[in-house]
């Protein structure tokens, strides 16, 4: 790859516990990547139009709130509108498995739970991101 793989890190709607996102926001640009971390209290679409903005490789969200099964529906169903076919649309929080399951059947890349090893998310996001992007 010819530059860094981009990624912009999400907090969707009112869950205002950032410490995990801020977390794997520095994990991933200690990797190597470029990170975008939109901040507290974003809207799918506020997240789809900035990361097509920005053109990034994947989009991670945390999510802590419950509305899991809301929002990543929501966000691919923009991403596919937008024609982001080739971005990754990666996350974690708290999910229950059964969750996990479905939202992976709906096309979300894989989910994070807690505890997870920050270097195995930026491994996963630079492997998904050398196979499905050409740059």
């Amino acid at each position: 790859m010819n530059r860094p793989v981009r990624v912009l890190v999400a907090k969707v709607g009112l869950d205002g516990h950032d410490r995990g996102a801020k977390v794997i926001a520095t994990a991933l640009r200690d990797a190597g990547m470029e990170v975008i971390y939109t901040g507290l209290r974003q809207t799918p679409e506020m997240v789809v139009n900035a990361a097509l903005q920005e053109d990034v490789d994947a989009i991670g969200v945390s999510i802590l709130s419950g509305a899991h099964m809301t929002v990543f529906p929501r966000l691919l169903n923009l991403m596919k509108e937008k024609q982001m076919n080739d971005v990754l649309l990666t996350g974690g929080g708290i999910i229950p498995a059964e969750d996990v399951n479905a939202l992976t059947e709906l096309g979300v890349g894989k989910l994070f739970l807690p505890g997870t090893n920050t270097q195995d998310i930026a491994a996963y996001i630079k492997d998904w991101v050398s196979k499905h992007r050409s740059f």
